[in-house]
């Protein structure tokens, strides 16, 4: 084994990568080939989580919380979001237990179940909208055993999880990213809320997700910010994590994503030259615990149950 200058064993990143598939740091990078090579064969089973919802979801007409005509200008804002099953596997991978029971209470599209129960994992997720969870689990069909279909209830989120006595060992979502993408018209759908009804109904989600999860149990979300329509951000990420802490989790990792770069290189200069708004290449992967005695963790912001 090598040594650096202080005698100390170098660990190899080839190393790291073998055993967690990624080096466990705070910092996860998809632009790799490594990382798009895994990505391609999930995808080569045949998931398609762009079905059962609208093309062009971050589309000028479709995100309100941007300005308006500096997104048409520069048309900044287009594509429709799909979960990176390579993520899922990553996280799956560093946090779930084996053959562990899965919530997830903004299921969205067909990915994480997929992968999820494809790796011997037992899903379970809920979705507003009834055609996307037709499409998920037509999809799931194609690819899994059908002893190993993840479940998915379609349906509100705050309502169902009333309904649940399991209890579970990971929760692994991504919720929407307030009014970024505007699923459908649905006076339940998050999307479609004003700010302070969204805010509500998001803790309130996450609040009964977390109330059914095993103690010494992780809570993985996905988040990034998004802007109002002034252009500042709403600091998304602050107010996922307070959601978590007022369901009594703890913060226990907190890891950027770094996306790929795709036409943000083309947009930087008019996008900064316009507005000084750093074009935005990254995401967040938040990871919560809750404790077996949340009364015994220290020095952190929680709530006492």
């Amino acid at each position: 084994m090598a040594k650096n200058l202080f005698g100390q064993e170098i660990v190899q990143d080839t190393i790291l990568r073998d055993y967690f598939i990624e080096p466990p740091f705070s910092v996860i990078d998809t632009k790799t080939g490594r990382w798009q090579s895994r990505k391609n064969k999930w995808l080569n089973l045949g998931i398609k989580s762009e079905l059962g919802r609208k093309e062009n979801l971050i589309g000028v007409e479709n995100a309100r919380n941007y300005d308006y005509n500096y997104s048409k200008k520069y048309c900044i804002n287009k594509g429709t979001s799909i979960f990176d099953p390579a993520l899922a596997e990553l996280i799956l991978k560093w946090y779930a237990k084996d053959k562990s029971s899965i919530i997830d209470p903004f299921a969205g599209g067909s990915v994480r179940g997929i992968v999820a129960n494809y790796l011997g994992h037992y899903y379970t997720g809920i979705e507003l909208r009834q055609e996307q969870v037709d499409s998920n689990r037509e999809q799931a069909l194609n690819i899994l055993e059908i002893n190993k279909q993840p479940q998915w209830y379609s349906g509100d989120s705050d309502s169902i999880l009333l309904n649940f006595n399991k209890r579970f060992d990971l929760l692994l979502t991504c919720p929407p990213y307030l009014d970024l993408e505007i699923y459908s018209n649905d006076v339940n759908d998050l999307s479609n809320m004003d700010y302070e009804s969204f805010v509500e109904k998001y803790y309130s989600i996450i609040e009964k997700s977390c109330d059914l999860l095993n103690g010494d149990s992780f809570a993985c979300i996905v988040v990034g910010d998004v802007r109002n329509k002034q252009g500042y951000y709403k600091d998304f990420i602050t107010l996922t994590k307070h959601a978590f802490y007022n369901a009594g989790l703890v913060l226990y990792n907190d890891i950027i994503i770094l996306n790929s770069i795709g036409t943000a290189s083309l947009r930087a200069k008019k996008t900064f030259s316009a507005s000084q708004k750093n074009v935005k290449i990254h995401q967040n992967l938040l990871v919560f615990k809750k404790p077996k005695q949340l009364d015994k963790v220290e020095g952190v912001w929680a709530k006492n149950k």
